[in-house]
């Protein structure tokens, strides 16, 4: 089953053309549905400079949301992470607990009389 990272953020596959090392695993580009002569069929995706990947939380880029399907690339290095947080300003996003106070004199957040009305 397909896993979902906590974060991931889209970048056209030129941005990524510019890290000297970049390579790219065509072969696990998701497949796209056409129809040919009244039948549909799957074709291979073809990754040019304006498709959209996806840079993973683990500097892992895939052809889709999930981190586990479709990696295009994979050879994560200090260099690739350093590009990745310098030329493409990638930063993973720290979030803060939110603490919502409840209002006095309420047994639940809601108050106690919520749907009393």
């Amino acid at each position: 089953m397909a896993e979902m990272g906590k974060y991931c953020k889209a970048y056209q596959v030129k941005n990524f053309r510019e890290y000297p090392g970049w390579t790219m695993k065509t072969e696990n580009a998701r497949k796209d549905k056409k129809e040919v002569d009244g039948k549909e069929i799957e074709v291979q995706r073809e990754l040019d400079d304006e498709a959209i990947l996806y840079l993973q939380e683990s500097y892992i880029v895939t052809d889709g949301i999930f981190k586990d399907e479709n990696i295009i690339f994979d050879n994560v290095n200090d260099e690739w992470k350093e590009f990745c947080h310098g030329t493409l300003g990638f930063e993973i996003p720290v979030y803060e607990p939110i603490n919502i106070p409840v209002a006095a004199g309420s047994d639940t957040p809601g108050g106690s009389d919520a749907g009393n009305g």
